[in-house]
């Protein structure tokens, strides 16, 4: 019995990396080349892209060589190289000229995504989950009305602050919230919040439905965009501080928060994500009034606390209608009692780049319909 037992569990394993080694040949792309050497402009995802159909299953092929330290950075030049395994498994390698070795620098490898189209969100862009308690701008030099690099500003609230020590001034813009209607549908909303961080329109009607227990809700997180470095020059209520360098105005109102060097990860590698939550929604599309397409910045109700991370890809998906049977019926309320769902239409791919607990930003790697706000996140091989 155990011979026998030992031949079916031999058999099954054979059956799964047979499945194993066909269902990774097969999301080679047929047009793959067999080698590639990496040029400067290049990214990750547009290299995962040359060998396969799925970008985001880089990690299950790649195998970089022992010579060079760091697998998950390469550099211009590197020769990417297809080859099979033992078991008959599509593997990528990197081999890296010897005399290139010695002068590459981290700085130099490839980025997984173009920096230059997300960095103004990975720089400026912070997801606060309350702007409650923050230090505030309550003076400007002179009293100008905005205040720009050299100009002193007059702070409260800066406990525990040292003289020398730099904070980022940020200013409200949006205010992320999930609501629960009247009906129980959720919804989610993204509403513009003025430099005092109150609604731009003046009226707070999520947090009026809350007050009336009509509906269940919650703020996902409050985007904030920072205006300008400034660094302590005088500590007390007020305290003093002298804005740095480039930046945006600054005026009374503003808020302050403790500023980072590098907040978020320059390098990371494309791949799917363990599981998405259901009804993941796109809160924001970026330099658009409802939607985009490729290159484009948007941001998720997902995060670090659902398991998301920077390099995770997910598909976008536009929730199809319900609708009447108007063909079947020609009577309206026939019609009304006998409906149907149209199908979910996919969007496009998009990848995380920037993540906090609760909202994520990503950028839509590829699609062939506009991302809208609205959009329900998922796996990302769910369209295949």
């Amino acid at each position: 019995m155990a011979v026998m037992l030992k031949r079916i569990l031999a058999v099954a394993a054979s059956a799964l990396l047979t499945f194993a080694v066909l269902a990774t040949a097969q999301e080679l792309r047929p047009d793959h080349p067999d080698r590639y050497v990496v040029q400067k402009g290049d990214t990750l995802w547009d290299i995962a892209a040359r060998f396969l159909s799925k970008p985001w299953l880089w990690p299950e092929i790649w195998q970089a060589n022992p010579q060079i330290e760091n697998p998950h950075l390469i550099f211009p030049g590197d020769v990417i190289s297809l080859a099979y395994l033992q078991d008959g498994r599509p593997t990528l390698t990197a081999e890296r000229p010897g005399s290139e070795s010695a002068q590459i620098r981290a700085t130099d490898a490839i980025p997984t995504i173009p920096l230059s189209e997300v960095e103004p969100f990975l720089r400026d862009l912070h997801i606060l989950d309350s702007l409650d308690g923050l230090p505030y701008v309550v003076a400007t030099e002179e009293d100008r009305v905005y205040a720009t690099a050299g100009a002193l500003i007059h702070v409260r609230g800066l406990e525990g602050a040292e003289p020398g020590d730099t904070y980022a001034v940020v200013r409200p813009t949006f205010r992320y919230t999930r609501v629960q209607s009247w009906t129980g549908k959720q919804r989610e909303r993204a509403e513009q919040l003025d430099y005092r961080a109150r609604l731009a329109n003046g009226l707070d009607w999520d947090h009026w439905w809350r007050d009336r227990g009509t509906g269940e809700g919650d703020v996902i997180g409050n985007e904030v965009i920072v205006h300008a470095l400034a660094k302590v020059t005088r500590t007390g209520d007020p305290s003093s501080l002298v804005l740095q360098g480039e930046g945006r105005e600054v005026r009374a109102g503003d808020l302050l928060i403790p500023a980072s060097e590098q907040p978020y990860d320059l390098q990371f590698v494309p791949q799917a994500p363990t599981s998405v939550p259901d009804d993941v929604r796109v809160l924001s599309v970026a330099d658009a009034l409802w939607g985009s397409g490729p290159r484009h910045v948007v941001a998720l109700d997902i995060g670090a606390d659902d398991g998301i991370g920077n390099g995770h890809v997910m598909s976008l998906w536009t929730e199809g209608p319900t609708k009447p049977d108007t063909i079947k019926h020609r009577n309206a309320f026939a019609a009304a009692s006998d409906t149907f769902k149209v199908p979910d239409d996919f969007n496009g791919h998009v990848m995380i780049f920037r993540t906090f607990d609760k909202v994520s930003y990503g950028l839509v790697m590829d699609g062939i319909r506009p991302v809208r706000v609205g959009d329900v996140a998922r796996m990302p091989d769910e369209y295949y």
